[in-house]
């Protein structure tokens, strides 16, 4: 695959995270906090600060409680600016991790740029959040929409612009469809999930997507909105609009089925876990690192080739034992069985299968202070 620009309800109890141009988690003041979770972290206390995807917010706020929680000295931050954003804030040394839905690139000089910050040693990507792309729309009268990759594509570059478009009537022969305007809603900002959904249009869609996978949306034409519920916003509040976004977020819009094989398959956090299975690693990555080649074109069985896998990226070795501490204990708890949970629990997002959770564990628990 080419890779080219990668720019790009919360749970009970987390009414201590406050929402704005940032996620920011307070300290947690729950003095009865559990003292054996594998959160805890032996005398950890000051401030953690991360930045990046907007598609796992929920999840996050479920980590930044239970950490904090487990840890009442600490204080975790973390701003959902667009995984484009978290990786240029890691590489300058503004935050101490980044979430993001794009792996580094070194086309974009990303690798080289966070090897340098990290006292040139690799930098450390595991996987912490996998997830479907629901494809969601709102139009009265339709329920079930199913829809293949070509269509979608062509939908999106503006080629059908119809919702009783002949194409889309012979794959939903039972629906009601409207000779109303479709109106494709993309991201405006940079983001890992336009680049996923790029890539799945790519190389699923036949020849119909006629541009690279990239974070910044390619094309002229639509509606364009910031961050993830800016999107889910302008779908919710438009008619006959369509989108992409995190299925967490879906909220009470319509979901697609998407056609895998000869079936149409649902986002489900099982379905999206298979595509990562079944997935090559990127070739010519350290031992540290831990990015996929996610398969979009998987006829694999209940198998939703949409989807996101979201990376924790930090560094192997930091400046003080303090800051290494706060981010091995962090990123042990997200990628451990506790963390995991969580996020299922909080965004219905799929546990990492045990093989590559415990890769991850082994890689994170590389990570010290310098000496």
């Amino acid at each position: 695959m080419t890779r080219t620009s990668f720019r790009r309800a919360a749970a009970p109890g987390i009414a201590v995270l406050t929402l704005g141009l940032g996620l920011t988690g307070c300290a947690a003041g729950n003095e009865e906090a559990s003292t054996n979770s594998a959160a805890t972290v032996e005398g950890a206390s000051g401030t953690l600060n991360g930045a990046g995807a907007s598609s796992q917010e929920a999840a996050m706020a479920a980590w930044q409680a239970g950490f904090q929680t487990a840890n009442p000295e600490v204080t975790v931050n973390y701003d959902p600016v667009g995984s484009g954003g978290g990786r240029e804030q890691f590489i300058a040394g503004g935050v101490e991790f980044a979430g993001s839905d794009s792996y580094l690139d070194d086309e974009e000089g990303e690798l080289s740029g966070a090897k340098k910050r990290c006292l040139n040693e690799d930098p450390i990507e595991v996987p912490n959040y996998v997830s479907p792309i629901a494809v969601v729309y709102n139009l009265e009268g339709v329920d079930n929409l199913q829809l293949s990759a070509p269509v979608i594509a062509e939908i999106f570059d503006g080629k059908i612009t119809k919702w009783n478009d002949p194409k889309i009537a012979a794959e939903n022969p039972d629906a009601d469809l409207p000779a109303e305007t479709i109106t494709p809603v993309h991201r405006a900002d940079d983001s890992g999930t336009t680049d996923n959904f790029t890539d799945y249009l790519s190389q699923a869609g036949e020849g119909a997507w006629p541009h690279e996978p990239e974070g910044l949306w390619p094309t002229k034409g639509g509606e364009a909105a910031s961050g993830t519920s800016g999107l889910v916003a302008a779908v919710k509040n438009g008619t006959g609009t369509i989108g992409y976004a995190d299925a967490s977020q879906a909220g009470d819009l319509g979901v697609a089925s998407v056609k895998v094989g000869e079936e149409y398959v649902q986002p489900t956090p099982e379905a999206a876990a298979k595509v990562l299975e079944v997935s090559p690693p990127v070739e010519g990555r350290a031992e540290v690192d831990m990015a996929f080649e996610l398969d979009r074109k998987t006829t694999e069985a209940g198998a939703y080739p949409v989807v996101l896998t979201s990376y924790l990226i930090a560094c192997q070795t930091y400046e003080s034992k303090d800051e290494a501490d706060l981010v091995k204990g962090f990123l042990t708890y997200v990628v451990g069985d506790e963390g995991q949970q969580a996020a299922a629990e909080t965004a219905g997002s799929a546990p990492l299968p045990a093989s590559l959770q415990e890769k991850a564990l082994g890689i994170v628990e590389k990570i010290s202070a310098k000496s």
